[in-house]
């Protein structure tokens, strides 16, 4: 009947432990997303920090780095890149409701 007692607690803990860290997590800049998952509306300034040769229609805004992200399609694969700008530096938000800036 003890060893019940102490999961339980420790089940209350964790609970507890998780709800506490999630209240911290900063959101990420709310961006229109279409179906495709791609932003529909890049902000401007993001436009103007990007580089050439990047493709601006399949861009996202990932969740783990705050960066940007677009599709790349090779001729072998395609895959995400960071959006760079034309000095070769990541186009992120660092903070939410923040003007993306060059990393």
């Amino acid at each position: 009947m003890a060893g019940t007692t102490v999961v339980s607690g420790r089940t209350l803990v964790l609970s507890a432990l998780l709800l506490t860290l999630g209240a911290c997590a900063v959101p990420v800049e709310q961006v229109g997303v279409g179906p495709s998952g791609f932003i529909e509306d890049l902000p401007e300034r993001v436009v103007e920090l990007a580089a050439p040769d990047q493709d601006l229609e399949t861009v996202r805004l990932m969740r783990e780095d705050g960066c940007y992200w677009y599709q790349y399609v090779g001729p072998v694969e395609t895959t995400m890149l960071p959006l760079r700008t034309t000095d070769g530096k990541p186009i992120c938000n660092r903070r939410a409701g923040a003007a993306p800036v060059a990393a």
